[in-house]
């Protein structure tokens, strides 16, 4: 967002390009689902919920249970794939229906006092959401063994599904550290003939399923294991006993007991059921994914321990349904159609101070001062500085924001100084948002619109551009937003790659070069009369739509 007043669709925020040591301002936005954690089950919620036009915002502070692993298997049409591939791809597809997806940390979630939720993000910054996801998943409680957390997830491994082909044939030796660590035993045995079984703590043990192992071949050591070994290349090399033998292997299975990610829930009362097995503790959800508060649903394997990322993803998506109904029946009971992105525009124009700096953008005036005027449009007005500096150079100006709100500011302002401008409520995403005219200058000031896999707001966009017209935009350089974020720290409230960006406009003119004339594409310093130094560098974009 710019500190000029003149844009209604961030493509990034001042936090988002901010000096490491600079202080980030705090941010409240709204939206009417947030989805706690972005790996299968969140994204593909997600994505559902994105489908059906709905306000989505990931938080996801990059844990997922199977960050250790290389690969991920078993998931039809993306065997064997790496699981960030996988969590890239699906951002991806979020993003294109307008989805955002935010990196950062949600400490906790609250009752609103609406009804709505408040989930409070590192950074001191804030989202109100009608409808909460818990897609936390699990964390494993590992046995106190040395060398096995090293390993887990590579050397070390727990699921004959995910893992167990790739061991077939090889040395196993399988650590027995709790009752039901038997579990998948037979099936490690049918993988490879040279399975070896130590009883680490025998307590609670089925000694019938130990005999039926011993009696098929299968070794059973009774001793406690001491430590994983590694050989110099860092794989695993076998298994030292307690007693000081070590039994030699490619690969060491431990099976862990999980626990539910469910602490930031703890404010809506929220807290982890013992699982029948014993074994650990999991969210407990209706058949419809919404938990014991309701508003609040959660999706995984925080809901179920055996579910792999293709069932996670199936169930996310599910749920993701289920919420996109629930919201819908809310909207129809109260004869709404709901905007999230409206509400969250018209939040931020709710105040009585104003958002920006009340200047117009120092661009618009150096690019538009030698122009001819004639009809404007100012897309993504916001408070409207650039309109009315535009009505008062002789421009016949029409100025569009979603934000009800925006749009009154501009109306008191412009009847004060006595401007005429034409006001439109709408979003750039609409069928025919700026009506059949077309205008000689089209401006787009540090705001974008979200994306559609259709183009539809860019369509209409340059669509409005009159032949021999010139479009404008100007955009924050979002370099800056290549570096990492500590989001133990910080939570990035904007995803740019939600919105259409300066690149992708520059990209649609430059495919119709017998349409288009790019007369500018830059980096530049920041105009002077900013209200603050967050961005530096502007990007501009000026084109020229041709006569013939």
């Amino acid at each position: 967002m710019s500190t000029h007043s003149t844009q209604s669709r961030p493509s990034a925020h001042p936090e988002h390009a901010s000096h490491p040591q600079q202080q980030h301002p705090t941010t409240e936005r709204h939206c009417d689902v947030a989805v706690i954690g972005g790996s299968a089950a969140g994204l593909a919620a997600a994505l559902q919920l994105s489908r059906q036009r709905r306000g989505v915002v990931v938080v996801d502070d990059g844990t997922p249970r199977n960050a250790p692993a290389a690969h991920m298997h078993g998931y039809l049409g993306h065997e064997g794939v790496a699981p960030g591939e996988l969590t890239e791809a699906g951002r991806e597809e979020v993003r294109a229906y307008g989805g955002e997806v935010l990196s950062g940390r949600v400490l906790g979630v609250h009752r609103h006092g609406d009804g709505r939720f408040r989930l409070d993000l590192t950074g001191g910054h804030t989202l109100v959401a009608r409808r909460v996801l818990a897609a936390t998943g699990l964390s494993d409680e590992l046995p106190a063994i040395d060398g096995v957390a090293e390993g887990w997830g590579r050397g070390v491994i727990h699921c004959p599904f995910c893992h167990g082909f790739e061991a077939r044939d090889q040395r196993l030796v399988q650590i027995v550290a709790h009752p039901l660590g038997l579990h998948p035993t037979p099936l490690f045995r049918h993988l490879t003939d040279r399975l070896t079984v130590v009883l680490h703590n025998p307590a609670g043990l089925d000694e019938g399923a130990v005999e039926a192992l011993a009696a098929s071949g299968v070794t059973v050591e009774r001793a406690e294991a001491g430590r994983v070994l590694t050989g110099p290349d860092g794989e695993v090399s076998g298994v030292e006993l307690g007693d000081g033998r070590v039994l030699e292997a490619d690969a060491v299975v431990v099976g862990s007991r999980f626990r539910a990610r469910v602490e930031v829930l703890a404010g809506v009362g929220l807290t982890a059921t013992a699982h029948p097995t014993g074994a650990g503790d999991f969210l407990a959800v209706d058949p419809r994914g919404e938990t014991a508060v309701p508003g609040i649903y959660a999706a995984g394997n925080v809901t179920d321990p055996s579910l792999q990322v293709l069932p996670s993803a199936a169930q996310g998506s599910r749920v993701g349904a289920m919420i996109a109904f629930s919201l819908a029946e809310e909207d129809l009971r109260a004869a709404v159609r709901h905007s999230g992105e409206q509400a969250d525009w018209d939040h931020r124009y709710a105040g009585t101070d104003r958002a920006w700096s009340g200047n117009p953008n120092g661009t618009l005036v150096h690019e538009a001062t030698a122009l001819s005027p004639g009809r404007a449009l100012d897309v993504g007005t916001g408070e409207g500085a650039d309109a009315l500096w535009l009505a008062e150079h002789g421009w016949k100006v029409t100025a569009t924001d979603i934000s009800g709100n925006a749009l009154a500011r501009v109306r008191a302002e412009a009847d004060r100084r006595g401007l005429a401008v034409s006001l439109v409520r709408g979003d750039a995403g609409d069928p025919a948002p700026f009506g059949t005219e077309t205008f000689d200058l089209v401006s787009l000031q540090y705001g974008s619109f979200k994306r559609t896999p259709d183009q539809r707001g860019l369509r209409s966009l340059l669509a409005a551009v009159a032949p021999g017209g010139t479009l404008l935009v100007v955009h924050h350089d979002l370099s800056p937003l290549r570096d990492p974020v500590d989001v133990a720290a910080q939570t990035r409230m904007y995803d740019p790659a939600a919105f259409v960006g300066v690149d992708e406009i520059a990209a649609a003119l430059t495919a119709e070069p017998d349409t288009w004339q790019v007369e500018i594409h830059e980096t530049r310093p920041r105009p002077a009369g900013a209200a603050s130094t967050h961005h530096v560098s502007d990007v501009v974009l000026r084109a020229t739509r041709r006569t013939v």
